[in-house]
């Protein structure tokens, strides 16, 4: 006798968050996610989000289990909703559990959508019987939140914005080994932020500053590129700064104003120019939110993160490599 199942499909997947040194910032299309800019980021090996999909005829509807918890409301909503995309490629209407656990904080400017998405892709494509290929998996990852698209590839990764939906996806541009870059995340801050960075993406054109800012982007990708590929750290150190001050220009000038930075954020900001300035090399970024990322060379790593562990503000020192792809777990 063989026993009845419900189930249609089911896969397992895990992706990483990535830290963006070019910064995605606005939309072009806020439907199709399609970026007002490139971007280029680095893939953070050690953060994971697991993401388990279960298409099974008996479901009424989709059910979306974070970290233990049940979600409703925008969370279960915005799943669904890419959900339906992939239901749509697959030509089936069947409903699907998902089950997602993140070993990092969630919604604290650490692109924990970024993770969740692409692993979300991966899972939910598999489960469905489709085959894409890694192009056709970041466009659809970027679907469910823009920079998700920048976790399918591995390692560095530069998304490349095009002019429709599916020529707007990223690609590696080096492998993980290519560069031993350490991200050294000081967490200030690990509660939920109020707002989210999908909305602060439709608010980026109310912002007198972010024309200036798209239109040099073609520049800083350029440098940012090159300084990658000759692994020159003080040119990657300017541009990523100097990026990342624009973007957040971007939010606290648009209308209404955002600020994700906090006093500790903006005090290590500046012992990092102190530092690098003394001959320590590190640099800083901030994505949506108040924890900064001390992008150092492997050789700064134990001054980088002692110094971060005497700084009562500072909750708790990640420390990243440059990460994989994103992948099944069969």
């Amino acid at each position: 006798m063989f026993k009845k199942t419900s189930t249609v499909g089911v896969a397992t997947a895990i992706a990483h968050p990535n830290i963006a040194f070019i910064k995605y910032w606005g939309n072009r299309d806020n439907e199709l996610r399609l970026p007002a800019n490139g971007s280029i980021s680095m893939n953070l090996d050690g953060l994971t989000t697991r993401t388990t999909v279960r298409f099974e005829t008996r479901l009424k509807n989709d059910t979306f289990i974070l970290n233990q918890k049940i979600q409703g409301g925008k969370a279960l909503q915005r799943v669904s909703a890419f959900l339906d995309i992939v239901r749509k490629k697959a030509n089936f209407n069947y409903f699907a559990e998902v089950v997602s656990e993140n070993n990092f904080p969630t919604g604290s400017g650490l692109a924990s959508s970024a993770a969740a998405f692409a692993a979300l892709s991966l899972a939910a494509t598999k489960a469905a019987g489709l085959n894409l290929n890694r192009q056709e998996l970041s466009a659809l990852a970027r679907r469910g939140s823009g920079s998700a698209c920048r976790s399918i590839p591995a390692g560095f990764v530069e998304w490349l914005p095009g002019s429709e939906d599916e020529d707007s996806y990223a690609i590696s541009i080096a492998p993980p080994n290519h560069w031993e870059l350490i991200d050294c995340i000081a967490i200030v801050e690990s509660d939920h932020k109020s707002i989210g960075s999908t909305e602060g993406h439709q608010l980026a054109a109310t912002s007198p500053l972010q024309a200036a800012r798209v239109e040099d982007a073609p520049r800083r990708l350029d440098i940012c590129r090159r300084a990658i590929l000759q692994k020159d750290f003080e040119a990657l150190a300017q541009i990523v700064e100097l990026d990342s001050n624009l973007m957040h220009a971007v939010m606290m000038t648009s209308t209404p104003p955002l600020f994700y930075w906090n006093p500790a954020s903006i005090d290590l900001m500046k012992k990092v120019r102190d530092w690098r300035d003394a001959g320590l090399p590190v640099c800083y970024t901030l994505d949506a939110g108040p924890n900064v990322h001390m992008i150092c060379l492997n050789e700064a790593l134990n001054e980088v993160k002692f110094r971060l562990q005497q700084i009562p503000a500072v909750e708790q020192v990640l420390v990243c490599r440059p990460g994989g792809a994103a992948t099944v777990l069969e």
